[in-house]
């Protein structure tokens, strides 16, 4: 008994242990995490090109000449012939290709791109992509796409009813680019890192920029990285350091993060996501509806037998009003789950919660920054 007693009393010394440091542990990341190399960014690639192989969804070339013109240049360039014929085969699609060239790619590896309609055609699903090349925004050919469109939504038509579910007019071409080009700039080549957050913050920044120099001085002699602002630290190389390597230690560093209290409300779907620093004062909240409901039900009046009246249509109209709601209820927020289980309380929907929360901080009683979508 007293052996089991032992073990309860360690094991809630435990669990109050980690109770007290898991908080600790949910604020802190990798920096690979929190934020990216500025000389490892991505690159957007557009192209134009056809779609062939469709099973009569393809474009109007009356109302897509475009579509025409490319499938004559197309087949000049193929060596063959195609004046003194027009076609009216809707097999064809005109598409816009678009692809991100990720940082460091290579000639040879392979990008997955995404196609889209760009005339009339009703479906791509079942056609295949011929050879299009992606252009950069300086204009230079960096990849060249081919192959099988895939597409996720579909669609069946018949005489009197049309079923349609997803996009039947843009899909994905997988690993269907090959790159050409090698990007201009080199990762060896910088003479320093710059890290950019994807979260903006100067207190983030700071930690950053104070647990990169702790580690450079531990294994350089000396501080190397310097916060610009909220977004971007600065990291010198160090003579001896290989960049390559120094990124690999520097991206696996621990950092504590911190973030500002925010609310972000979306109207048109009713979404509601407040941060974990959101904190409320103490305010009244009073939330009460009325509803009222019209409903028409016409009466059809018919003439007597052998009478010379004529039918006639009554209208009949019923009005209720209903208040619902109304009472006061007290907020005081310290902490994200003490403002929810006050908001829960009032017993209002999200669109209600909304409101509350506009008129919150229209009161000044709510310490965060409130962000309409």
């Amino acid at each position: 008994m007293k052996l089991f007693f032992r073990l309860f009393t360690l094991v809630a010394v435990l669990a109050m242990s980690l109770a007290d440091v898991a908080p600790a542990w949910a604020l802190t990341s990798r920096i690979k995490d929190i934020a990216s190399l500025q000389a490892g960014r991505d690159n957007q690639l557009i192209g134009y090109g056809l779609i062939v192989g469709l099973q009569g969804t393809g474009d109007g070339f009356r109302s897509s000449p475009f579509t025409e013109q490319s499938m004559r240049a197309m087949l000049q360039n193929l060596g063959i012939s195609t004046q003194g014929g027009q076609s009216n085969a809707k097999n064809t699609a005109a598409v816009m290709v678009t692809a991100n060239l990720p940082p460091f790619a290579s000639p040879g590896s392979r990008i997955d791109v995404t196609v889209s309609s760009l005339g009339d055609a009703t479906s791509l699903r079942g056609g295949t992509l011929v050879m299009t090349s992606l252009s950069g925004a300086d204009g230079q050919i960096y990849a060249v796409a081919q192959g099988a469109a895939i597409v996720s939504g579909f669609q069946a038509q018949g005489q009197a009813a049309t079923v349609t579910e997803g996009v039947t007019t843009a899909g994905r071409v997988p690993g269907g680019a090959i790159i050409e080009r090698e990007l201009p700039s080199r990762f060896k080549d910088s003479v320093n890192l710059v890290l950019q957050l994807r979260n903006p913050d100067f207190s983030t920044a700071i930690r950053i920029a104070d647990i990169v120099n702790g580690y450079a001085s531990a294994r350089f002699g000396g501080p190397v990285a310097e916060a610009k602002d909220s977004q971007e630290v600065v990291i010198q190389k160090p003579r001896t350091a290989d960049l390559t390597r120094l990124m690999a230690d520097i991206e696996n560093l621990i950092v504590e993060t911190d973030t500002p209290a925010k609310v972000v409300i979306n109207e048109r779907t009713g979404t509601i996501v407040i941060g974990s620093d959101v904190r409320v004062s103490p305010v009244a909240v009073s939330y009460g509806t009325l509803t009222v409901q019209v409903t028409e039900t016409p009466q059809i009046i018919q003439p007597e037998p052998f009478s010379r009246g004529v039918t006639a249509v009554q209208p009949q109209t019923d009005i209720a009003a209903e208040q619902t709601g109304g009472r006061v209820a007290i907020i005081d927020g310290p902490d994200l789950r003490t403002l929810v289980a006050g908001l829960n309380n009032i017993g209002v929907k999200p669109d209600g919660i909304i409101a509350i929360l506009q008129g919150i901080k229209s009161a000044g009683a709510l310490q965060a920054e409130l962000v309409l979508q």
